[in-house]
């Protein structure tokens, strides 16, 4: 089974990764959590992975080719990867092949970047997915439910690290309030 939980920053994606996970121990599978190997937002993300609120953390063990992904992962029951949206497009090959083996993969990232833009990563693995748990956050203008993931700042790169130092969220109607700009259809 391939299990995908999405959707904008802070909406809880990592709390229900870790959520699922402590099902997992307490049913006595055995698991690994794996993260790309990137600065992390936090100090104590350096060994593991851990909720914005800082409240649930588990260890997790940092890759850079996701090669390494399958390797590990075929000696355990579940596997767990977040912030997949980092990793290159081909993880969902890693994905089917330890599902292919009877592995169960749970993972976790973001589906838009800033621009309401897919990332192709998470593309290709929610089209995988045998299962997919799309989240929302509290806009942070409005209160309403919020789905997407605004930038705070300039800077045109599709991945950039931060937290609520350079992301909100918004609800969709809040986004396009922002910046008129960005309801123009721009074919490129």
């Amino acid at each position: 089974m391939i299990e995908v939980i999405c959707g904008p920053m802070f909406s809880g994606k990592t709390e229900e990764l870790i959520r699922r996970l402590k099902r997992v121990k307490i049913a006595g599978l055995s698991y690994i959590v794996f993260k790309p190997s990137i600065e992390s937002r936090y100090p104590d993300e350096v060994h593991g992975i851990t909720t914005h609120d800082n409240e649930s953390k588990i260890e997790a063990k940092k890759v850079s080719i996701i090669e390494e992904i399958f390797h590990y992962g075929q000696n355990y029951d579940v596997i767990a990867i977040d912030e997949a949206q980092f990793f290159e497009a081909h993880l969902f090959e890693v994905a089917l092949a330890l599902n292919d083996l009877g592995k169960r993969i749970i993972i976790s990232g973001l589906d838009l970047d800033y621009e309401r833009k897919p990332f192709v990563t998470m593309s290709f693995l929610l089209s995988v997915a045998t299962k997919i748990n799309k989240l929302t956050s509290v806009c942070m203008k409005c209160k309403n439910a919020g789905n997407l993931s605004l930038r705070k700042t300039n800077d045109k790169k599709q991945k950039i690290i931060g937290a609520n130092d350079l992301y909100m969220p918004v609800c969709n109607n809040c986004y396009i309030g922002k910046d008129e700009k960005r309801t123009k259809i721009n074919p490129n």
